[in-house]
This record gives C-alpha cells, structure tokens and sequence, in this order.
C-alpha cells in the first residue's frame, strides 16, 4: 500500500518545478533527471530552457556532481537530447568498459521506461483547452472516453507512479555508483547554489515570458 510519503514524492518527481510549483521536499538524484526531462521539454523555449537548465546546475552542485561525467554529458548536450544521449554515459565515464554496452542497454531501457512514466503522469499538460474528446456528439462514447481520462488513468497512476522511485534507484546505482541517494532541501539550494528563486518576482516573469 503506498504511504504519504512515497505519494508526495511521486507528485513532486512528476510536478512543473516551476516558480509556481517549487519543490516542497528535499530534492535527490531523482528530482534531477525530472528537471532534466523537463529541460528536454522546453527545447526551444529560450526562457524555460535557461530556467531548467539552470535548476540541473543547482541540483547537480547540491548534490556534489558537477565533476561527474554525467553532469558534463548534459551540460554539452542539446536540450530535446540528453535523454537520448544519457545511456552513453558508460563510454563517456572511461572506466569498466568491459560491461559498458550492457549497462548502456540497461540505462537505455530504464530511462525509456522514466519517459514513459513521466509523460503519463503529465498527460493532462498537453489538453491546453477542452478535454479530449469534448466535442464527441454521442453521450455514451464521450462520457467513457471521459472516464478514462479523467478518473480511470489518475486512480492507476497513484500506483503505476510507484515505478519511478524504483527506477531512480537502480540509475543511481548504474550511473553514479549511489545506493543511498544524497538529498538536499530547496532552501539550501537557492542560498548556496543558485537555484532560481520561488520567492523572487523576476523568476516568475521570467519563465512566465514568451520564447
């Protein structure tokens, strides 16, 4: 059964990380792949793009990775791409590359898997107007693809959800050599690591502007 805790967690991994929906737990391993995820999402949208790209410099100095390989494969890596180029990373950290195409494959399907989980868990970002499927004439036909939409897939996701704090483990393991993952909490990443600001007005106008 799964607790407060694992659902708040879950909620954040899955959340905007905007202004408007900072981080309310510390943040991990985890919360730095779903930045970048949305770092690859905002792939030429100027603003947001900076403003990502930055919170993965704050989360990865917070952490105490920005000399690792990985941190370096994202820095030079294209928004739109580093997802694609992550399971690369065992070329790319030099070391055991007698098993490095079988971790690439691993991390390959496991971050094909994080996609996954993520964009179903933000399925309802995409809607930008009506909900799908709102225009259907027939009643029955809409009222069930309305069902699915709205209440069936929220009700599983709660569960299916669970998948990512499995998979954030294991990448940890597989990329950085973690078993317990280190956190830190928002606060300090804003004082000490140039995290953008919530509180700051700036921020909020700066991500809210066009591209």
């Amino acid at each position: 059964m799964q607790s407060r805790f694992e659902q708040a967690r879950i909620n954040q991994l899955i959340s905007s990380y905007a202004p408007n929906d900072p981080p309310r737990l510390v943040l991990d391993f985890g919360d730095m792949l779903s930045l970048v995820w949305r770092l690859d999402k905002s792939a030429g949208q100027g603003n947001r793009e900076r403003y990502y790209r930055q919170c993965v410099r704050s989360v990865s100095s917070g952490l105490e990775l920005s000399a690792h390989p990985l941190c370096r494969l994202i820095d030079l890596t294209a928004a739109g791409e580093i997802y694609q180029q992550i399971p690369n990373l065992p070329y790319r950290a030099g070391k055991r590359l007698v098993d490095a195409q079988d971790r690439k494959g691993a991390i390959a399907q496991l971050m094909h898997l994080r996609d996954d989980t993520l964009r179903i868990g933000t399925y309802q970002e995409g809607w930008g107007g009506a909900f799908p499927g709102s225009g259907i004439l027939d009643t029955e036909t809409r009222e069930r693809v309305f069902a699915v939409l709205l209440n069936a897939l929220q009700g599983q996701y709660s569960n299916f959800g669970r998948l990512l704090l499995v998979l954030d483990i294991v990448l940890a393991n597989l990329m950085l050599g973690f078993d317990a993952m280190p956190e830190i909490p928002l606060q300090t990443l804003v004082a000490d690591h140039g995290y953008p600001d919530p509180a700051d007005p700036r921020i909020h106008r700066d991500y809210a502007a066009a591209p």
